[in-house]
């Protein structure tokens, strides 16, 4: 489903990505972890197209990302991405937030995405709030409707960046119960947490990454018991030891 073939990536010249390969099954649930400033969201965003890389290829169910001539705007449409900030429309109700890119990107009628909207709101447990605009939901809350509004769009895969930091802790646990079902369910994801126990619980596979390598990239179970570096060694001392 996603290939990343040896990918390199600068800000001038800062080296934020180096020489990065993995790829992701369709089905898949791959999460990507590792200390601040270690280039996992950089490599989550290369994924589809929001930073450009330098070096290096990425392939979505087959589509070149790195290609000048793929219509980006298309191949977006098929990638949920759900952002650390929720990145909701403010000005728009929960409603509005889920139904505007499937009116103008998918060209659904307003009816029909109306109806998907509030499929997805009663999935997430949000069907009362869907007149109220962002600003008067809990970072939670918000946190599910744009898991929604990515969903809305019916996406081969699920792109996740820290979706639960920006959360208070008692916020955390609502937001990963939908990731749990997402992935249940088979949904290919892709996710850049902190949140150990749901790497745990749900991953296939698990990315550490340092200083913009990929260090490791095991499964679930030999990270976690037998990591194979120093480094993830150490970063699992400190983020497990409570």
């Amino acid at each position: 489903m996603i290939t990343i073939d040896h990918i390199s990536k600068w800000y001038g010249k800062f080296q934020v990505l180096a020489d990065c390969s993995t790829g992701i099954e369709r089905g898949e649930v791959v999460v990507v972890c590792g200390p601040s400033g270690s280039g996992k969201s950089t490599l989550i965003k290369c994924v589809n197209g929001l930073e450009p890389v330098q070096e290096g290829a990425i392939r979505v169910n087959d589509v070149a990302v790195t290609d000048a001539g793929t219509n980006m705007a298309r191949l977006r449409s098929q990638i949920g991405m759900v952002f650390q900030h929720f990145e909701l429309y403010p000005h728009m109700s929960v409603l509005n937030n889920i139904c505007l890119a499937q009116e103008k990107v998918l060209n659904r009628s307003r009816e029909e995405a109306r109806a998907k909207a509030r499929s997805l709101l009663q999935r997430i447990d949000l069907s009362d709030q869907a007149d109220k605009y962002p600003g008067q939901l809990s970072g939670g809350q918000q946190q599910r409707v744009a898991i929604a509004r990515a969903l809305a769009m019916d996406p081969i895969a699920m792109l996740f960046d820290e979706p639960t930091s920006a959360l208070d802790p008692e916020m955390i646990n609502e937001v990963l119960d939908v990731m749990v079902e997402l992935a249940t369910e088979g949904m290919t994801m892709m996710v850049v947490t902190h949140e150990m126990g749901f790497a745990r619980k749900v991953a296939d596979r698990v990315i550490f990454m340092d200083e913009g390598r990929i260090v490791e990239d095991a499964p679930t179970e030999e990270f976690f018991n037998t990591p194979r570096s120093d480094r993830a060694q150490a970063f699992l001392a400190k983020i497990l030891q409570h």
